[in-house]
């Protein structure tokens, strides 16, 4: 079925008809002007800073309009470093040989995160994958170690790339067409929350700060429901952060701590996810 006689029939010619008649149009002067593209079909058109605008919004309707085609409702976000390695792999990020013991201790996480995946794919199961999705940013480490947990049980996972001025791909156990590539930073965080029924963090660098803070600013502020926010290694992150201290300065409120909850094991993850939805 073509994809928009789900919208219902209409008299006038569809856009995906258009393009293939322009397609063959006839060669001349004319029509090998970039005047002649379709306005929505011609990159250097849509490429302009004054179509800013436009492309935020193809940017949050694609993958909306696919993962409700899906029927995806809830998701379960993992943060976490791209630098972390599987146990027993090289800590390829790594620049100084304490960056590389450090690296080498917390790839521990990777088989955490990997089993939390699981974990929450086995419930997603009973949803037919409708709740509970295992979501990441799709790239190495942390995330690769989610996408790969999801995979070992058969389930899908979403992976949400964006461009970077490096060369990276996703990695190779996200579902391929749950798999996004973004150009805005703000759209994908948006689609990361947007879903989301708890968000795990694992040890990370700026990004996964930046991941995080998003939320509990969110969540802090009442502009996003109460989820589970759980922080994977207490050692880790009360080095990371001092929230007692924000919260003696004053620049938090007492209880803001709250949202936050530890774990250290991905069975403990699980068991606050499941204590708080009395699953």
């Amino acid at each position: 079925m073509n994809p928009m006689e789900k919208a219902g029939w209409t008299p006038l010619p569809h856009s995906d008809e258009d393009l293939e008649r322009a397609r063959k149009t006839p060669s001349t002067p004319q029509t090998q002007s970039p005047t002649y593209r379709l306005a929505w079909n011609d990159e250097e058109f849509m490429t302009q800073r004054e179509l800013r605008a436009v492309r935020l919004q193809l940017e949050l309707l694609k993958p909306e309009m696919i993962l409700a085609e899906r029927g995806i409702r809830s998701t379960v976000v993992m943060f976490g470093g791209a630098r972390l390695p599987e146990p027993g792999g090289e800590a390829w990020a790594a620049k100084t040989e304490t960056q590389r013991r450090n690296l080498l201790v917390n790839s521990k996480y990777y088989d955490e995160a990997r089993q939390f995946a699981r974990l929450c794919s086995q419930h997603s199961a009973a949803s037919y994958y409708r709740e509970f999705v295992v979501v990441t940013g799709g790239g190495p480490g942390v995330m690769e170690a989610g996408n790969r947990g999801a995979a070992d049980v058969g389930a899908p996972s979403i992976g949400l790339n964006i461009v970077l001025p490096h060369e990276q791909a996703p990695n190779p156990y996200v579902t391929p067409d749950l798999c996004f590539n973004f150009h805005y930073f703000a759209i994908r965080k948006m689609h990361f929350v947007m879903r989301a029924k708890a968000v795990a963090v694992f040890p990370g660098g700026f990004g996964t700060l930046d991941e995080f803070f998003e939320t509990l600013t969110l969540i802090q502020t009442g502009r996003m429901e109460r989820v589970p926010v759980i922080l994977f290694g207490k050692a880790f992150w009360e080095r990371a952060l001092d929230l007692d201290f924000l919260m003696e300065q004053g620049t938090i409120s007492p209880g803001d701590q709250d949202i936050i909850d530890y774990a250290e094991t991905a069975d403990e993850a699980w068991d606050i996810i499941s204590r708080f939805y009395k699953l």
